[in-house]
């Protein structure tokens, strides 16, 4: 078999390929040179361990057409064989490069029964994670190959929450980290980057800097805590604020007054997860979430199969044992749902049962209402204060409710087949103590500030200049 051309990769690309990691991430903005690299990656595999089997897989064929069919076809001329029929590229040496597509959860079966020792995600976070873990079982074989799931990646999509949680938030970018027994690791490339594309299209950084401001952020800076589609645009998570509480919805924890009113929300699930949020409300009708118990197991959108009665107990407990909690009266308020009694029973009514006595009112279940509510207890005013705030210790509701898009069929609600959960028992607390309308005052961050001197300003650290 005739070496492989692949040409010049540049140092971010070059990072990529000469990784030996199993579960690799590429990307976060656009321009990076991530199609390219996950092509070239395929090829030197193929080249040097004969046999070897690859699955390339984006969320529609049409994408694998226009991204790398054509573009491998002209590079692969005379080195392997492209059967159509089969989706595959043969070469010389045994080696296959498989091409597939998954735009919903039931395409994976598709690959049922397959095995392969390189699985690539081109736009993982066009996937779900049900998709990704099910091709991940894919991955198998007894001979001595290189085995892992190399991916390219940019904000936005409906798999950005997971794979955020997944590889963006555990380790800062580029930093190798263990999760159990598998490393992971993250490796960004911007458009900066890819010194090719900036000399080849000058004018394609402009055309990015003029997108809206969410997508710019996401496609040209490759931020992650902001994307096309988010419902909560105000959402702000700063380190830097979670003390003083200024131009941030999370907050370091802090003593609660004995005369603050204490709210539980709540969501029932079985199947899928159950969220018991509490909140306190201080005398400027301010709330704070202040802790949470989220019924989800370690797959995301997954839930406990808890009973109502074994959800009350751990409430039971929970608000028993918990300073913040112990001895104080707790207003509950839940989705009206869990008061229904055409089966039997209610799910209420079994909660209230001795000894565990968890009481409930109905919630307000309007959607569009309820999301507004919402909206403006997260707004900023000028100073950089709202109306509600987060403990960093609720970890399941700044993964979640950040992370929430708009329904495709409803365009003013958000997609209810995403974790909202979550989101669903904060709405119903929101609803039980209304506020008015709000604008959200946007932070004054200067597009261009290329000393760093906005951020010594606000973080009080001197940037280090070279």
């Amino acid at each position: 078999m005739e070496d492989i051309y692949i040409g010049t990769p540049n140092a971010k690309q070059d990072e990529f390929l000469r990784c030996k990691k199993k579960y690799v991430a590429f990307g976060g903005a656009r321009g990076g040179g991530k199609s390219w690299a996950v092509r070239c990656k395929a090829k030197l595999l193929a080249q040097r361990y004969p046999g070897i089997r690859m699955l390339l897989v984006r969320r529609t064929m049409p994408e694998i057409e226009a991204n790398h069919l054509e573009t491998l076809r002209l590079e692969l001329a005379g080195t392997a064989v492209y059967r159509a029929e089969e989706r595959r590229f043969v070469f010389g040496n045994g080696s296959v490069l498989q091409f597939g597509y998954c735009a919903c959860d039931r395409d994976a079966d598709r690959y049922q029964g397959a095995e392969y020792d390189v699985v690539r995600f081109d736009e993982l976070t066009h996937f779900t994670y049900n998709q990704y873990i099910y091709l991940m079982s894919r991955v198998r074989g007894v001979m001595p190959f290189p085995r892992g799931i190399k991916s390219s990646t940019n904000p936005g999509g409906v798999g950005h929450a997971w794979v955020k949680e997944r590889f963006i938030d555990p380790a800062p970018a580029g930093q190798m980290f263990k999760a159990g027994k598998r490393t992971r690791l993250f490796i960004p490339s911007l458009v900066q980057d890819n010194p090719f594309l900036m000399q080849g299209d000058p004018e394609y950084v402009q055309r990015l800097e003029m997108l809206p401001e969410e997508q710019r952020k996401a496609l040209l800076l490759g931020d992650w805590d902001i994307f096309s589609g988010q419902v909560f645009e105000e959402w702000r998570n700063d380190p830097t604020h979670y003390k003083d509480g200024a131009w941030t919805h999370v907050i370091e924890p802090f003593e609660i007054p004995s005369w603050w009113k204490i709210w539980r929300g709540f969501d029932f699930g079985y199947s899928k997860p159950f969220s018991v949020g509490w909140y306190a409300a201080d005398g400027d009708g301010k709330v704070y979430r202040i802790k949470e118990w989220y019924g989800c197991t370690k797959e995301p959108n997954t839930g406990l199969k808890l009973t109502p009665q074994e959800i009350a107990e751990g409430i039971r407990e929970r608000e028993e044992n918990d300073p913040m909690l112990r001895g104080r009266q707790i207003i509950g308020v839940a989705d009206p749902a869990i008061f229904e009694e055409s089966r039997g029973e209610s799910i209420a009514q079994m909660m209230v049962r001795p000894p565990n006595m968890v009481y409930w009112q109905p919630g307000d279940h309007k959607r569009l209402p309820g999301l507004m509510q919402c909206h403006y207890r997260l707004a900023f005013d000028k100073n950089g204060q709202c109306m509600f705030q987060v403990f960093n210790t609720c970890r399941g509701f700044i993964r979640t409710v950040p992370m929430l898009v708009y329904s495709d069929t409803r365009p003013e609600d958000i997609d209810t087949d995403m974790e909202d959960h979550i989101y669903d028992e904060w709405r119903y607390v929101m609803m039980a103590s209304p506020i008015s309308p709000r604008p959200n005052v946007k932070r004054a961050v200067p597009e261009e500030d290329p000393l760093d001197l906005y951020r010594e300003q606000q973080t009080g650290t001197k940037v280090l200049r070279i």
